[in-house]
């Protein structure tokens, strides 16, 4: 999904193997493979510029049994204390709050065992490491002598890896019950042996770390591990950092919010919290990395006093004098409160992390905080209306960003007026992500921005010189998108995902519903300059070829729905349209943020109505709970795509236990008791593990003990958005005010068709 590399399964996966994949309904599906794959390749060309991604691997987590970023295999007689596969976390013992790793083990003859700490599994994030040394801190409770210590090695991202070595070579033994650093420079792996090829470990390019069995003693061990990290052996002792300045604080309902200024020079690795409950004793309860300036403080419950502190450490582990104490006190919140609080966490990823040329918002964060994401900031730009209404920030400043973003665009790379999906913040030029093949114009990301766009053309509607500039320029982007270009040919019954300057068709992948395309269509019908017939609608989207059958078909596995609509039943509940029990909810979300389906039908049904019944076939499911996931229930649910979804349906062979926070908590319009259900399960009984600095996380798997500070530029707006539209219906009245969409709805030959409201 844009934040995903969906939208791009057929370039990964031949197109002559899969021609009528459609990427974006098969996201979470293409995501797993793909960021493993050379896909990413091309991405990983491109540094990420914070100092922390490129020397930290491994320091914290979010509270979990094990740390999600592992993996481990154990073979008899040998022993090794696993959590779901993965290295488990330790609460009592750490360097770096809140946890360390814990290895325990017992190495025996003909066994063995290994333990590997991931870098490069997080889709998005690119560790560019720096430094010919590694770092981590160590505790034994009963001391451990070298011989009986496990071994190390490093492996970069292709594969190529360091020796062998015993991870306390060149020190003397552990001292029972004192934390210790290790320091092992990268030549030491190479001392003992020498290599027969000219392979070479790109420590730039760190893949993993793995700790392995050593010597056989038959013995068992238990050894804390900190603050895993890259730097440079003969790096210079400084000064430590200056204390962090403004720290100011604010209370939600069960958590508080830090902020502070960042420190203006570039030698803050992290920031360290603190926290006291008399103002008096202060305890390290938490970090953030040095190039954020926020923490989320969960505390559990409203009616709680609590003090906190801050504090800098640089790269070498110096740590600044802490800040002065800010305090505060937890309050319960009404429902309208409580909404108002994840709306405004939600909008701060697009306020906060807009890039500082472009506006515009981060695929993911953290991530590259150069790749700009097309769909997610038309999103953004919606979720910057609603904070801007919402008095977030001023009308002046909200008009500043968006005036910023279309004079971004104005000079990006477009491709007959299509923008691609994504663009170098920097620059405006094309970033060719997910392969060769992905460097040119995008339509559907292309209609998910103009969305958001045409959206700011309307709420902007004052006569200022920024908000005349606004819809200025928002008219001539929009009078320049060549819809019927991309129909491939004048009498084309399909609109087509993607053309390159070089590879023109190549990809070949038609719009076909049901899935999160329909506006693509809409706008597509309403363009006053370039417009495609009506008829196409009917087509294309919903088309009955054999084209559109088989499309249909091949990604949804099922003849149900296969013909567009559906009137099949799934839980008592029925559908009129969608493929097998309706797909992921960004379905019913990604083409409706502006698109307001209320009271309207087209031949087929009521879209208000549907959605709503795909959410309730959503949520049935999770109740059914078939795959007997750990958490499903009436007030957690909610399958789409994701980060770790499997495939974001509501069937077993698409579910893989990943619960995504914006698949229910978008659905407010058409399930709004059922949302607020799962919003206050998400947030009360959570907590911790699923809402950080920017509101809910991506998503969460309590049966894969699988819970990551992640978040998708696509998926924090379906809250802010669709929580605001539930509220007040602001997106809806601003997109459905443009002219233009009234004529392309009338031309479908959309009708009225009023009912009552859940």
């Amino acid at each position: 999904m844009g934040k995903y590399p969906f939208d791009n399964i057929c370039i990964a996966i031949k197109k002559s193997i899969c021609p009528f994949l459609p990427p974006r309904s098969m996201r979470v599906l293409a995501l797993a493979p793909l960021i493993l794959c050379p896909l990413l390749a091309a991405s990983e060309r491109r540094p990420v510029e914070s100092s922390y991604d490129r020397h930290v691997v491994f320091d914290q987590n979010v509270p979990a049994r094990s740390y999600s970023l592992s993996e481990g295999t154990v073979t008899a007689p040998s022993a090794f204390d696993l959590v779901n596969g993965r290295i488990p976390l330790d609460s009592g013992h750490f360097v770096v709050p809140p946890t360390s790793l814990r290895l325990t083990w017992k190495s025996a003859t003909g066994g063995d065992w290994q333990a590997k700490l991931k870098t490069r599994s997080r889709y998005g994030l690119l560790n560019d490491f720096d430094g010919d040394t590694i770092t981590f801190w160590c505790l034994s409770p009963t001391g451990l002598a070298p011989d009986d210590a496990p071994r190390i090695r490093l492996e970069d991202a292709d594969g190529a890896a360091t020796f062998t070595i015993n991870m306390l070579s060149g020190r003397g033994a552990l001292q029972a019950g004192q934390w210790a650093q290790v320091r092992l420079p990268i030549a030491n792996f190479r001392a003992i042996y020498r290599s027969t090829d000219d392979s070479r470990f790109d420590v730039r390019r760190l893949a993993d770390a793995v700790f392995e069995q050593g010597l056989d003693d038959g013995k068992a061990h238990t050894l804390f591990i900190d603050d895993v990290q890259f730097g440079w052996e003969s790096a210079a002792a400084k000064p430590p950092p200056a204390a962090p300045a403004g720290l100011a604080i604010k209370a939600g309902e069960r958590h508080f919010d830090l902020k502070w200024a960042l420190n203006p020079k570039d030698d803050v690795l992290r920031y360290k919290v603190y926290r006291s409950w008399d103002g008096i004793t202060f305890d390290p309860i938490g970090i953030q990395q040095g190039d954020l300036d926020r923490y989320a403080a969960f505390v559990g419950k409203p009616g709680l006093k609590a003090f906190f502190k801050v504090s800098a450490v640089s790269p070498a582990g110096a740590e600044s004098p802490e800040s002065p104490a800010v305090s505060a006190t937890t309050r319960e919140l009404g429902d309208n409160d409580l909404l108002t609080m994840v709306q405004e966490a939600c909008f701060r990823y697009y306020w906060e992390r807009g890039h500082p040329n472009a506006g515009m918002a981060p695929e993911i964060v953290p991530g590259d905080p150069n790749l700009v994401a097309l769909g997610a900031s038309g999103f953004g730009a919606m979720a910057l209306i609603v904070g801007t209404e919402r008095g977030f920030v001023t009308r002046e400043e909200g008009a500043g960003r968006i005036l910023r973003i279309v004079r971004f665009l104005k000079g990006a790379d477009r491709f007959h007026g299509v923008w691609p999906h994504f663009l170098d913040g920097r620059t405006g030029k094309v970033i060719p992500y997910f392969g060769p093949y992905d460097d040119g114009g995008d339509l559907v990301e292309t209609a998910f921005l103009m969305q958001g766009l045409l959206t700011a053309r309307q709420y902007f509607d004052r006569d200022t010189p920024a908000e005349r500039e606004i819809r200025e320029t928002v008219t001539s982007l929009w009078r320049g998108v060549e819809w019927d270009w991309y129909r491939q040919s004048p009498t084309g019954d399909f609109l087509y995902w993607h053309w390159s300057p070089d590879h023109g068709w190549y990809i070949s992948h038609p719009l076909v519903g049901w899935n999160e395309t329909m506006v693509a269509y809409l706008l597509a019908i309403a363009s006053p300059t370039h417009p495609v017939p009506a008829s196409l609608y009917y087509t294309g989207w919903a088309g009955q070829s054999d084209t559109a059958v088989q499309y249909r078909r091949n990604w949804s596995r099922t003849t149900i729905g296969d013909h567009y609509a559906s009137g099949r039943n799934f839980y008592g509940i029925k559908l009129d349209v969608g493929e097998g029990s309706g797909g992921s909810l960004f379905f019913t979300q990604f083409s409706f943020l502006g698109f307001d389906p209320r009271g309207k039908r087209d031949r087929f049904t009521n879209y208000f109505w549907n959605n709503r019944n795909i959410a309730l076939v959503n949520r049935a499911y999770c109740i059914a709970n078939p795959g007997h996931f750990r958490g499903y229930g009436p007030d957690c649910w909610g399958l789409s795509a994701g980060i770790n979804s499997g495939g974001g349906m509501p069937q077993p062979n698409a579910d893989n236990g990943t619960i995504c926070c914006s698949a229910a908590l978008g659905e407010f319009p058409y399930t709004p008791k059922e949302s607020m259900a799962a919003l206050k399960h998400f947030y009360r009984d959570l907590g911790p593990k699923t809402w950080g600095i920017y509101g809910f996380y991506d998503g969460f798997n309590e049966t894969d003990d699988w819970y990551q500070p992640v978040w998708m530029g696509l998926n924090q707006a379906q809250i802010v958005v669709m929580i605001e539209n539930h509220r007040s219906g602001l997106a809806w009245k601003c997109f459905m005010a443009n002219p233009e969409i009234r004529t392309a709805l009338d031309a479908i030959g959309f009708s009225p068709d009023r009912g009552p409201r859940p």
